[in-house]
């Protein structure tokens, strides 16, 4: 299977970590992973600004870079989803088979337990597009279930959106500080060392919040948690 990364925006000019942790990831399991250079935006900003025209070659660059690939991973729900979803109606045509880090494990790969090790308390927080577009459900828990000594705990209202939804952030600051402000006590109440999710551009609004009220709580996308091994300790979370 000839697999390809696509990093998105957010993670390669803010958590290089989680790209370089999907590698170690598919790289234990067998799997050579490739990273076309030529890789871009894939538009959704664009998209959800009301920019459709700009969008629109930002989507054929995509699909031109990526179609010769199997399968391409991302570590991001949200961009899976535009692509997934607003391709078809943007481009048409074929659109490249792309899966967020749990789709690829789970369902194309059937692998749950990646030998990873954190020891740590850990609750995870389900994003929105996760949740509701690509409809991740348990998978992303299942693999975090099989981390070695991690303890997982259920984060109270997980399914209520951490108000940063990327524009709305900045348009609606005033909504959207409320409903992080609501998401960081939850985070809070469970006692959890880290806020893990599938989407850094969340754990960025979730791990700013957290940082501004002096709490203990980090963000650390869980692709990071995956890759660890038995001499990490952390070192790859968001500080």
């Amino acid at each position: 299977m000839r697999i390809a990364l696509f990093i998105t925006c957010v993670n390669d000019l803010l958590f290089a970590r989680t790209g370089q942790a999907v590698v170690r990831i598919l790289e234990r399991l067998g799997h050579q992973v490739d990273f076309p250079a030529e890789q871009t935006c894939c538009g959704q900003m664009h998209a959800n600004s009301g920019y459709r025209d700009e969008a629109i070659p930002l989507a054929q660059r995509f699909v031109r870079t990526f179609q010769r690939y199997d399968a391409v991973v991302a570590p991001s729900g949200s961009c899976v989803a535009m692509v997934r979803e607003a391709y078809p109606r943007l481009v048409g045509g074929e659109i490249p088979k792309v899966y967020e880090l749990s789709e690829l494990l789970v369902d194309v790969l059937g692998v749950t337990d990646l030998g990873a090790r954190f020891p740590h308390r850990v609750t995870y927080h389900p994003t929105c597009h996760g949740l509701r577009i690509l409809r991740l459900g348990d998978r992303p828990l299942r693999l975090l279930r099989a981390v070695k000594d991690l303890d997982l705990v259920e984060l109270p209202g997980a399914a209520e959106c951490c108000g940063f939804g990327g524009t709305f952030a900045l348009k609606n600051s005033d909504v959207s500080g409320a409903m992080l402000a609501d998401k960081c006590a939850a985070i809070r109440a469970t006692g959890a060392e880290y806020v893990t999710a599938a989407d850094n551009s969340c754990l960025l609004h979730i791990g700013g919040g957290l940082s501004r009220s002096n709490g203990p709580v980090r963000a650390i996308h869980y692709a990071e948690i995956l890759a660890s091994g038995e001499h990490d300790d952390g070192e790859g979370s968001h500080e």
